[in-house]
């Protein structure tokens, strides 16, 4: 049997995901062009990516109960395969035959009929149990283990479940299995009008709730939209479009003609901040560390009036003047594991001993904000992370080392989005499962 054009997709994105570090998001439009695949043929090869990649941990313990060996004494290119066939068996609506039929055929035409052998065999023993019953046999008892237990059954390390209980505090008891079921869900595509460029009555798609740009894309692919082909609009979260508009929609003293976005890559709320600030009659000058990265911005900044500058530095040692900035944007590098939805690797491939790497980045970050912000000025410290070492100890350590800033009601910035308080007074934090968006942090500091 000739394995199929979506499924070969697929594992290619696993490989590429495994072996060279690739990003799921980015990989797999890539696979989906080499092969010609649209329409349907797109959308499985998708969900067969991504929901794979999100499960991995599930899937290996199944797995692992349905092999005599150690996983890591499989070959990595037939673990990848058994990935797949795991996915399609436990959680997609595939006939079991031919779920184990062409995985086999995927093993036989990259390794050989030996392996081929083998994966039947591990895969029909994954058929002995749906979902629910595995789970029950692979996780720790969840009157023993709480935590144990959602890491396995929603596929999650345990760390990253410690560190989401910890950001949900007290509500971390009735809502912190919902949030983990959040996490595993396919994101859908939203949409960004960019003002004076574009309206989002150009846009096809629902409204999003509460930025007043934004439309959630229903089907098709973004790059056909015309506004988003001709850069007049873009894909972009509803979460990010929200930490935008909260630091335009703050107040300043005196003028209000130099905004920043200190570490801009790839562009998205860049090239938002540059629409509004070409509407006030401000600009925004654009600053990305990484080569690679400002090229994205670049393209998301394309045909925008509101640019002063598009300028390659290192965010902790900027070449501006102290005090030049009327706004200032810091969305700094983050574990993203409020983005899981949209990055299942990230859950994978982040250890708890990256904090002690971007913990001082962020603080560093937001001190030189500070320092470039004018007396009056303003500057939003954002993370796609509700970690609270990430977020709330950041901005409290900072605090403490300055006497010449507030910390402003940045929550109140947003009207109608519900139930969003962060965990200090005036930070907002928006959540998967309650706003339908990415675990958006932000918070608002004055300079004195």
């Amino acid at each position: 049997m000739a394995a199929d054009l979506p499924r070969t997709a697929a594992l290619e994105v696993l490989r590429a995901v495994r072996s060279s570090d690739a990003y799921t998001n980015l990989a797999l439009p890539a696979a989906l062009r080499r092969h010609g695949l649209s329409g349907r043929d797109a959308a499985f090869a998708t969900e067969l990516a991504s929901g794979t990649i999100r499960r991995q941990g599930l899937y290996d313990a199944v797995l692992a109960a349905c092999i005599d060996r150690p996983l890591a004494k499989v070959q990595a290119r037939v673990l990848d395969a058994l990935r797949l066939g795991t996915h399609q068996l436990l959680a997609m609506r595939v006939p079991p035959h031919a779920a184990i039929a062409t995985t086999v055929s995927l093993v036989r035409s990259d390794v050989g009929p030996g392996a081929a052998g083998f994966a039947n065999a591990v895969l029909r023993r994954v058929t002995e149990h749906d979902l629910d019953a595995w789970v029950e046999l692979v996780a720790p008892d969840p009157a023993d283990d709480r935590h144990g237990y959602l890491s396995v059954a929603h596929a999650h390390p345990r760390w990253v479940v410690d560190e989401l209980a910890r950001a949900l505090g007290e509500r971390a008891a009735p809502e912190l299995e919902a949030l983990l079921a959040a996490d595993n869900e396919a994101p859908g595509v939203t949409l960004v009008a960019r003002p004076g460029r574009s309206t989002r009555d150009e846009l096809p798609g629902e409204q999003t709730r509460w930025s007043p740009y934004g439309v959630h894309l229903e089907s098709g692919d973004p790059g056909s939209v015309p506004a988003v082909a001709d850069g007049r609009a873009g894909v972009q979260d509803e979460g990010s479009q929200l930490v935008a508009l909260a630091l335009s929609a703050a107040s300043v003293d005196g003028r209000d003609e130099r905004w920043l976005d200190l570490c801009a890559g790839p562009g998205g709320k860049a090239a938002l901040l540059a629409a509004i600030a070409s509407g006030r009659g401000a600009g925004l000058v654009a600053n990305e560390r990484q080569v690679h990265r400002a090229r994205l911005v670049a393209g998301a900044l394309r045909g925008s009036s509101g640019v002063l500058g598009l300028v390659v530095a290192d965010g902790t040692r900027p070449p501006y003047p102290a005090g030049s900035f009327d706004r200032v944007l810091v969305d700094a590098p983050c574990t993203g594991l409020g983005a899981l939805r949209r990055r299942p690797e990230a859950r994978w491939r982040r250890q708890p001993g990256d904090l002690r790497t971007l913990v001082p980045l962020q603080r560093a970050l937001l001190s030189s904000a500070l320092d470039l912000v004018r007396a009056g000025g303003v500057v939003l410290y954002a993370t796609c992370s509700p970690v609270l070492a990430e977020t709330a100890e950041v901005v409290s350590s900072v605090l403490g080392e300055r006497h010449d800033v507030t910390l402003e009601d940045a929550a109140a910035l947003l009207p109608g989005v519900p139930d969003c308080d962060g965990p200090l007074p005036g930070t907002f934090q928006l959540w998967p499962h309650r706003h339908r968006t990415d675990a958006m942090f932000g918070a608002l500091l004055r300079r004195q």
